[in-house]
């Protein structure tokens, strides 16, 4: 169970390239400083909403730039700037380049199965399943 006194997100999405979460913080926490980086850059257009019906309540919006798309994975960490928590990752895959790399995977994956599969097998054929009792016959 999560301590009530740390920061909570929920509703996370990204949808027509904008990211949104919902940031419930503890009763009389201060307003969250939101940042987002890509690296060493940080991102703009970063907005943190208080929700006037319920306190502590922030609705936070981070508009990924389309510059910051690219072949791989980009990573974009969302945190809270007054006391440097991380608050979220987001993580963005594109491109043929990565195709390459989970077959890559996916090929040694497979090919580590049919290793352990065949190794399996040999143990089963060194170790009889019901081992041999000599029965002696006492006189």
């Amino acid at each position: 169970m999560r301590p009530a006194n740390l920061p909570r997100l929920s509703g996370e999405r990204l949808q027509a390239g904008l990211w949104e979460a919902v940031l419930d913080l503890p009763t009389g926490a201060p307003p969250p400083g939101i940042e987002a980086l890509h690296g060493d850059r940080a991102l703009p257009g970063v907005t943190a909403c208080a929700d006037p019906d319920r306190p502590g309540r922030h609705r936070l919006s981070v508009p990924i730039p389309a510059d910051l798309l690219s072949d791989g994975v980009q990573n974009v960490l969302i945190r809270d700037c007054n006391t440097g928590a991380t608050l979220a990752h987001v993580s963005i895959l594109a491109g043929a380049v990565l195709e390459r790399d989970v077959r890559a995977e996916l090929d040694q994956m497979r090919a580590e199965l049919d290793l352990l599969k065949r190794a399996f097998r040999d143990h089963c054929r060194e170790i009889p399943l019901f081992p041999r009792v000599s029965h002696r016959s006492g006189s």
